[in-house]
């Protein structure tokens, strides 16, 4: 009985969190729009029982997710916000990897202090941490003073409203998200495979390479799932920082929902993008169950 409760509680929270609010969201994206309080028209009527579901699926279309594909508006916005997912991902472990890999060689009475340091910037609020990002990146902020000051430029720098201070927020955003996995999977790793690999002829660095990278990939692949996958829907950074030239899923889907009142085509635009993320998810996992199994 125990063991069932515990297997349970996920599976109800999943359901609770997740399906029904997918459920929803799917509904609301194979309605049409109307003039109206909410402003569509639900073609699924569960409380007309087994004549509604009927009905339903007598009317069903898939109009909404037609359109998505008939305007470019819609699949440049989503391979817009692959690409930053991806640059930002990448440029991420880029940095996130060796900051990760001096806190776990660090002595180890240092490494709750560099965790503190890591965790330090969720206690101030995200909104203004991106606004900070905006008085330092714009032409009369900070860094343009700074290299003015310095001599290394003579006029200021356009970074603000482009795509570059998108990079720069959500890299500086999500890095903790990137460093804390890899520093995990670095942390438990046993040094003295690293001493064995050089006791056979391995240069330090060439025992990075073949030992600490794939033991750490696990780390790795956590990290950059936990970047990009939220990277793709942002809205906040995209819209503060790179301004209305930056082209990101998460704010067609404002415009959708808040500006046109087009609750179906943004619903339609949910349930794609949901798909877009889930999808390769579900796909790794087969993966590494299968080599798993392999393994076995």
């Amino acid at each position: 009985m125990r063991r069932a409760f515990l297997i349970a509680v996920p599976y109800v929270w999943l359901l609770a969190l997740f399906l029904v609010p997918f459920f929803i969201v799917l509904k609301i994206s194979l309605s049409d729009i109307e003039l109206a309080i909410p402003p569509y028209t639900p073609t699924l009527d569960l409380s007309q029982g087994w004549a509604g579901i009927k009905d339903f699926f007598s009317a069903l279309d898939f109009e909404n997710f037609i359109w998505l594909t008939e305007d470019d508006l819609y699949w440049k916005a989503y391979l817009s916000s692959v690409k930053i997912a991806v640059i930002s991902t990448f440029f991420t472990l880029l940095v996130g990897y060796p900051i990760a890999y001096g806190m776990a060689r660090a002595p180890v009475e240092w490494r709750p202090t560099l965790m503190m340091l890591v965790i330090l910037p969720f206690w101030t609020s995200f909104l203004i941490r991106v606004y900070a990002w905006m008085g330092i990146l714009s032409n009369e902020g900070y860094l343009n003073q700074l290299l003015l000051w310095l001599g290394i430029i003579s006029t200021p720098l356009t970074i603000l409203n482009t795509n570059t201070a998108v990079y720069i927020g959500i890299v500086y955003t999500y890095l903790p998200f990137m460093i804390l996995p890899i520093y995990s999977a670095l942390e438990r790793m046993d040094e003295s495979l690293i001493e064995a690999a050089e006791d056979l002829g391995c240069s330090r660095m060439h025992a990075f390479w073949l030992v600490t990278i794939p033991l750490s990939r696990p780390g790795i692949i956590a990290g950059c799932f936990l970047v990009m996958i939220p990277v793709i829907g942002e809205f906040v950074i995209p819209s503060l920082l790179g301004g209305s030239g930056t082209l990101m899923i998460g704010k067609v889907l404002w415009e959708e929902f808040f500006s046109n009142r087009d609750w179906p085509v943004a619903s339609a635009v949910a349930v794609v993008l949901l798909l877009i993320l889930v999808i390769p998810i579900v796909l790794f996992q087969r993966n590494q169950q299968k080599q798993a199994e392999a393994e076995q």
